[in-house]
């Protein structure tokens, strides 16, 4: 290791852990996903098939989108920062 080299990889540590604190939540939501990308499972699978047009959860999505327009519910708060 060069004299210093130490030294220098934990500045790069401390700079980027510092760029971390720095990030919306939205953007270490996004960093963590690259950094531990999960792999689908059945589960996941199966939701997405759900959200798809003629699947269980998109009839409740719709349903929930066709109420809000009417006037009947309110829009999901936005989650606190």
């Amino acid at each position: 290791m060069p004299p210093g080299g130490y030294a220098l990889h934990m500045s790069r540590v401390e700079e980027i852990k510092t760029a971390i604190d720095q990030l919306s939540p939205e953007e270490r939501c996004e960093l963590a996903a690259l950094l531990n990308p999960i792999e689908e499972d059945d589960w996941d699978r199966q939701m997405k098939k759900d959200a798809e047009p003629g699947g269980k959860l998109h009839r409740l999505m719709e349903a929930a989108n066709k109420e809000y327009e009417q006037g009947k519910s309110l829009p999901f708060p936005k989650p606190a920062e």
